[in-house]
């Protein structure tokens, strides 16, 4: 019904929007740079994470129509918007909540290893200490920015081989609450059943699922998706988290990376400081060990 402002905050400028139900979406649009399957890793986990147990604002779709966003200025998000006729992705706004940060709230370790699980299990890297994905809401943490997982789906090829792959989330964004990932896998481990998957990935509409190379048709590609994730459930043994890295580690791999940015540069860049815009590590992680 009315296009509310643009976040820019997002690499994927979602926008906040009222819709004729009288609810307000953080709606993330099909005609994003990150396409539709950020939107299907969208559904995918969020709507697992809520059967888990774990908090994750309501997902509703919202077929919107750029007209009401005519009064935009800027080009390029109008260009996102009139590519995004039609059906797309509403997360529930919640009012006053407030981006996570080490030492907002306390996070119990039981609590903390829920989250890692489920990102260990849909290979979700994108929940670090810069990026941390989690809104802060009547004192409780709040899953966010879903889009990143389900890595194995943008290459279908090696998928099977990526069933029992441990990610790399030593720079999760709970780590530092010593999260107990093992007696998540024992809870909610078992409860990742095929039925379960297959009722979850029917959420995602079929448009967003069309046309995927490999896979005669949209039925054909829903079971892969709930065969991969139910294998991997499986095979936690293989992809459970063995650690978090030391604030001095991540530190070092901070540095590491900087030189390394530093040394693709052309010459005459090589001392201009990176101004992407992310506190440094120290900066977020030294709440944690105060």
């Amino acid at each position: 019904m009315r296009y509310v402002d643009p976040l820019r905050a997002g690499g994927s400028v979602p926008g906040v929007v009222e819709t004729d139900d009288l609810g307000t979406y953080v709606v993330k649009f099909t005609g994003a740079a990150q396409g539709r399957k950020a939107l299907v890793a969208e559904v995918i986990v969020g709507e697992l994470a809520r059967r888990l147990g774990l908090p994750v604002p309501e997902l509703r779709l919202v077929d919107f129509d750029p007209a009401v966003a005519d009064g935009e200025p800027d080009p390029e998000i109008q260009d996102i918007l009139r590519a995004s006729r039609g059906i797309n992705l509403g997360m529930d706004l919640l009012p006053g909540a407030r981006d996570f940060r080490p030492g907002l709230i306390d996070v119990d370790p039981v609590d903390a290893g829920r989250v890692v699980w489920l990102d260990a299990l849909t290979g979700n890297v994108d929940r670090t200490v810069h990026n941390p994905n989690l809104m802060v809401w009547h004192r409780g943490l709040w899953l966010i920015d879903n889009g990143a997982a389900l890595v194995f789906h943008h290459r279908w090829s090696a998928a099977e081989g990526s069933v029992g792959k441990r990610y790399d989330l030593s720079a999760h964004a709970l780590g530092g609450y010593r999260p107990d990932v093992r007696l998540a896998d024992e809870e909610l481990g078992p409860l990742v059943t095929v039925g379960l998957l297959e009722e979850v990935v029917a959420l995602v509409p079929d448009a967003w699922l069309a046309d995927e190379p490999g896979f005669d048709s949209v039925g054909e590609l829903r079971r892969a998706y709930v065969n991969h994730l139910a294998a991997r459930a499986v095979l936690s043994a293989e992809w459970l988290p063995e650690g978090f890295s030391t604030p001095e580690q991540l530190r070092e791999a901070e540095r590491r990376r900087a030189a390394r940015t530093r040394a693709a540069r052309p010459a005459w860049l090589r001392e201009v400081p990176d101004l992407h815009g992310k506190p440094s590590v120290e900066t977020v992680w030294e709440h944690h060990f105060e």
